[in-house]
């Protein structure tokens, strides 16, 4: 599932429902939905708490070894000297990608979204961002090459507008999902579609000004749970529950038929910036080291414009 950017699904080819992904994700339908903006004059928007979050241990700090996993905000809204110096790090391939997109506004976020998804990668790595090297999975999730298989270090990465995500974890498979909160069209029968049961009756339960972030309170949590299962499109939606009303915790309260409680994935959400809703999951740590290593912990912190 990527419900990211509206239609067309690539430059020039309209019809369906795209909403593309950083990381390669497409969820195409045929369904007459179309993902944009809708007027906001008599709408109040409820927005996320931008305050402290208790599951963040440390605001602008530098990536350490016990910390479980990080995550990482970054603007795309650069000059066009840091889009230059982007797309040179850039592999041939992320190239004739990034020549692929129709509109400049989309190629730049590409560009400077992947340059810097190198840099992080390669002060982690220790070495050049030029010379990280990414492999696909079957479902295409991406991820480091084989050569760097000693690090066990997994990543991923998602932008909505020009604000950029990244997660990193070591050992432990990853997904982070970001959005603009928007009123958009359709909204009610996109969430019938996609969402499970449970999590359209708690959407349908709530006020009307709530709903926007309600609807992508649920879309970045699932989105970034299939996307750490590596699985994309592939796994059924109504498969697992995640909450979705503001102001409440962010849980995944079922998957399959295990209590959320007790499966093997953990979930936060996170305020990147005003506006912005995000979500992470990772793979727990088996019980054994759980006990040793205390309460799970995140480092957050935002990298300023290049």
């Amino acid at each position: 599932m990527a419900f990211k950017k509206p239609v067309p699904k690539a430059p020039g080819v309209g019809g369906t429902l795209c909403l593309q992904r950083t990381h390669g994700f497409c969820f195409s339908s045929s369904a007459p939905f179309t993902l944009v903006a809708a007027p906001m004059a008599d709408v109040t928007l409820t927005l996320p708490e931008s305050g402290p979050n208790p599951h963040v241990i440390a605001e602008n700090a530098w990536f350490h070894p016990a910390d479980p996993y990080e995550i990482v905000v970054f603007r795309l809204d650069v000059g066009p000297e840091t889009v230059r110096a982007s797309a040179a790090l850039l592999s041939d391939a992320e190239r004739q990608r990034a020549r692929r997109f129709a509109f400049d506004h989309d190629r730049r976020r590409f560009i400077v979204a992947r340059a810097q998804l190198r840099r992080l990668l390669a002060a982690r790595l220790g070495g050049r961002p030029e010379s990280v090297e990414l492999l696909y999975g079957p479902r295409g999730k991406p991820a480091l090459s084989r050569r760097f298989a000693d690090s066990d270090l997994r990543f991923n990465v998602s932008h909505s507008e020009d604000v950029a995500v990244y997660a990193f974890a070591l050992g432990r498979e990853i997904g982070i999902d970001v959005e603009a909160i928007r009123v958009i069209h359709d909204a009610d029968d996109i969430a019938a579609r996609f969402f499970s049961r449970c999590e359209y009756e708690a959407y349908r339960a709530l006020d009307r000004h709530d709903r926007p972030l309600g609807f992508f309170n649920c879309w970045t949590r699932k989105e970034a749970f299939i996307k750490a299962r590596g699985d994309g499109i592939y796994y059924p939606l109504d498969r697992f529950d995640v909450s979705l009303t503001p102001g409440e915790p962010a849980n995944i309260l079922r998957v399959e038929s295990t209590p959320g409680e007790d499966c093997e994935w953990t979930l936060h959400s996170f305020v990147p910036e005003p506006g912005f809703v995000g979500a992470v999951v990772v793979h727990k740590v088996a019980p054994e080291c759980a006990s040793r290593a205390g309460p799970e912990r995140v480092a957050l912190r935002s990298l300023p414009r290049g």
